[in-house]
């Protein structure tokens, strides 16, 4: 009887479906060395947002960092490069505080274990080719790591429903900022370049050496946020269980 299985399993097919919508972003004229890491994520989001920004996010930002230097100036650069930085770090930073004030909760209210996905989970490699891309690849490994946590908590109802779908939303929507920040900084950069080759061309009479090019990107443009506005955070109700535990 106890082989007797009452629902079906997910065998690979749902990271199949996830791949097949990957919008291919292309390589082809990227010539730069790439550390090979070895990448897991378990929950819905993390696969979806690692699919569909991660290499984006790598061609705009060696776009960037790379392609650009090449015909502007090196300061402008940088700054694009800091704002950039200072994005990510504070979403980076913003996980954290989820993450520990979901394990805040777990330990409050007694939880002792985490949900678990019966999807398999999405184990790749992948080339890894500047700290901008590392950097984000960790931001989607903590969005990764607090999904299940924010899903546990709703089971014991420790949290409700709706404060977990404004936690997850408003994180998401950082992370996907991140991504959309550097394709607009990109585009930007991209612009000026047209610009100084069209002025050069006047000039010397030579043609633009850069063509204008949309980026690959499944995303919508939208500013970098910090969740939705009066929403309870995690973090917040972590703060008042420990407030209650020491009255």
């Amino acid at each position: 009887m106890s082989d007797i299985q009452i629902v079906k399993m997910d065998e690979g097919g749902v990271n199949a479906r996830i791949l097949a919508k990957e919008t291919k972003a292309d390589f082809r004229r990227i010539e730069a060395a790439s550390l090979k890491m070895r990448v897991r994520f378990t929950s819905a989001e993390g696969k979806r947002f690692f699919v569909r920004l991660f290499s984006t996010l790598q061609l705009n930002t060696h776009f960037i960092s790379v392609i650009a230097r090449t015909r502007l100036d090196h300061d402008d650069v940088a700054k694009v490069e800091a704002a950039l930085r200072a994005k990510m770090d504070a979403v980076s930073e913003n996980l954290n505080k989820a993450i520990d004030g979901a394990e805040a909760l777990f330990k409050s209210h007694g939880v002792t274990s985490v949900a678990t996905y019966d999807t398999v989970p999405l184990e790749v490699d992948v080339g890894v080719m500047s700290s901008a891309g590392r950097r984000y690849l960790e931001v989607l490994g903590k969005l990764d790591q607090l999904m299940p946590l924010l899903q546990t908590l709703e089971i014991h109802e420790v949290i409700t429903a709706q404060a977990v779908d404004i936690q997850r939303a408003g994180l998401k929507r950082q992370v996907r900022d991140v991504a959309n920040g550097a394709r607009n900084f990109a585009m930007g950069l991209r612009r000026r370049m047209n610009a100084l080759g069209n002025r050069d061309s006047i000039d010397t009479g030579d043609v633009s050496a850069v063509p204008e090019h949309t980026a690959a990107a499944d995303v919508e443009t939208v500013t970098l946020g910090d969740g939705a506005q009066g929403s309870t955070t995690v973090s917040q109700l972590a703060e008042n269980a420990d407030a209650g535990l020491d009255q």
